[in-house]
């Protein structure tokens, strides 16, 4: 009987810390909604996702902050066709989230097909009521 209940309790513990919490399960929501907001170049989902401080840095180099990066996405400037994000992880430090995963998908940037294989790194912050990206960091996966 107590080698059952002790059973029991490791299970349960060791269930619970696969388990995601809800600030987690929020920011991973967002992370949801901003892929969303970058396939369907959705200006108004940028504007509420994206924090007014935001540095979004690309694979490139290049650095944008938030107006340059919504007037690129929403103008097909910068063209996610399709975008795939896995292995991703979120740890929790606060009202702040970093968030890693691997990102692959096709794009049209200036009308120019190609793909892309990065390793991206994600600060999401909580303003509010709302998760939002603060900071952004890719490089492409060799």
């Amino acid at each position: 009987m107590k080698k059952s209940i002790l059973l029991l309790f490791a299970l349960a513990l060791a269930g619970s810390s696969f388990a995601q919490s809800k600030a987690e399960q929020q920011v991973a929501d967002a992370v949801t909604a901003w892929r969303k907001a970058m396939i369907d170049a959705d200006k108004a989902g940028l504007e509420a996702i994206l924090a007014p401080e935001l540095s979004y840095g690309h694979s490139s180099g290049k650095i944008e902050d938030k107006a340059m990066l919504v007037k690129a996405i929403s103008t097909g400037e910068s063209d996610f066709l399709t975008m795939e994000l896995t292995e991703q992880s979120i740890k929790m430090a606060g009202k702040t989230a970093i968030v890693r995963h691997k990102l692959a998908g096709n794009i049209n940037d200036g009308g120019k097909p190609g793909s892309v294989k990065l390793f991206v790194l994600q600060i999401w912050q909580k303003q509010g009521a709302s998760w939002l990206l603060l900071a952004r960091q890719a490089v492409r996966q060799p």
